[in-house]
């Protein structure tokens, strides 16, 4: 009896589940201001296909004048919009990121600033970019940095420990050697670091096994040469058999191994090298220049607009406490207060870049005066103003030297 309702319930309950199901899956038609879309229905099914276009002075918030869109699941696979012709959509940049519109687009007039992946720099500096009449200017470009490193060297009996593979690493970063079971470095250890510093990897371990550490391809894995010692001027030996030590000597001073930079005249002079950053503390601030990047062994700065970078790409702290050279930002234009002179319309500061030129408005000295400007140039961080005139001056000029030709 029981399972003559519960067949019954069950009949009932299935198309209405489904019908509740389709339900769902299905797309309502989108609101779209100055543009249309066809097919036009109250509702679409799934992975039906929507194409639209826009009306004049708009386009479609994706590449393209007319657009797709595809019912997934009950939602758009982008929310048609018509955007106006001067906006701009998302810029498509490799191995960068920025920060995205919350509407999916951009006014005219935003700027971006572009921030490049790990291993990555910007070429020539160029960080940002702006929305100008719907087009992106100077796009920036990720180019892989000088100082990033390959993927590390392979060690045999040892594996990379901690995170995925991958074919690039910036500088600073650090990888973990982890020997295999039966195999150590120094016969107690078997885990050891190895950093990248300009380009290059520090040095790695040496798993050795069964028959003392470091033997199974001679030599210690950190300094020393496979099998030998090191020696002082003075004859001491300060390590032998596999491997010897760290550093080598010989009256001149010390060689740290294992990458890095030292300076030393002496035995007793003290070795400088590069330390993270957090050992100097306070970041160097620059004029008209911002931090953009941080990490562990450096600093990378980039310049506001208007300014051209000059100096070292990355900073680092060293040992001892002190950065390195910090870069400076060069200005690459003029201002003009138009405040400050007579025959310009006052219109506050205006900028123009080196090498460019801009018509600033003049004083108008009656109704006649149409379009009246001067011309202003920047060269060299040097500004030059031309005489106010008119294209009406213009045409007069050109009328009286045609004239004066023809007689």
């Amino acid at each position: 009896m029981c399972s003559r309702y519960l067949g019954f319930f069950l009949l009932v309950w299935f198309p209405g589940a489904l019908h509740a199901q389709s339900a769902a899956l299905q797309c309502a038609a989108p609101s779209l201001d100055h543009g249309y879309f066809l097919p036009v229905k109250e509702t679409y099914s799934h992975d039906t296909k929507l194409r639209y276009g826009c009306e004049n002075t708009h386009k479609p918030a994706v590449e393209g004048w007319w657009a797709e869109s595809v019912c997934q699941h009950g939602t758009w696979s982008h929310t048609p919009r018509c955007i106006e012709e001067k906006a701009c959509i998302p810029p498509t940049i490799a191995n960068a990121k920025y920060t995205e519109a919350s509407e999916g687009w951009y006014k005219e007039g935003h700027i971006i600033r572009i921030t490049c992946d790990k291993g990555y720099e910007h070429k020539d500096n160029i960080a940002t970019a702006k929305c100008i009449n719907g087009t992106w200017s100077s796009l920036p470009i990720c180019e892989r940095s000088m100082s990033a490193c390959s993927e590390p060297p392979k060690v045999p009996h040892a594996v990379i420990t901690g995170l995925d593979y991958q074919d690039l690493f910036a500088a600073g970063s650090e990888v973990q050697y982890e020997c295999e079971d039966g195999y150590t470095i120094d016969g107690v250890h078997t885990k050891k670091s190895t950093y990248c510093l300009s380009g290059h990897w520090t040095e790695g371990p040496v798993c050795g096994g069964g028959r003392g550490p470091g033997t199974d391809l001679g030599g210690s894995a950190v300094g020393g040469t496979g099998g030998g010692h090191t020696s002082s001027a003075g004859g001491r030996r300060p390590g032998s058999g596999h491997g010897g030590t760290g550093t080598t000597s010989a009256g001149s001073g010390t060689r740290p191994v294992g990458g890095g930079t030292s300076t030393s005249s002496g035995t007793n002079e003290e070795e400088i090298q590069n330390a993270p950053i957090e050992s100097c503390g306070i970041h160097p601030s620059i004029p008209n220049g911002e931090i953009v990047e941080t990490r562990e062994m450096f600093l990378k700065y980039a310049c506001n607009i208007f300014y051209t970078y000059v100096g070292p790409k990355t900073v680092v702290c060293h040992s001892d406490g002190t950065w390195s050279d910090v870069p400076s930002c060069r200005a690459t234009y003029c201002s003009v207060d138009t405040r400050q002179y007579r025959e310009l319309y006052s219109d506050g500061v205006k900028y123009v870049k080196d090498g460019e030129g801009r018509k600033l408005a003049c004083v108008k000295l009656d109704e006649w005066w149409t379009d009246h400007f001067s011309e202003v140039r920047c060269t060299n961080g040097r500004i030059r103003l031309s005489e106010c005139c008119s294209w009406l001056t213009i045409k007069v000029s050109i009328n009286l030297v045609l004239r004066n030709n023809v007689a």
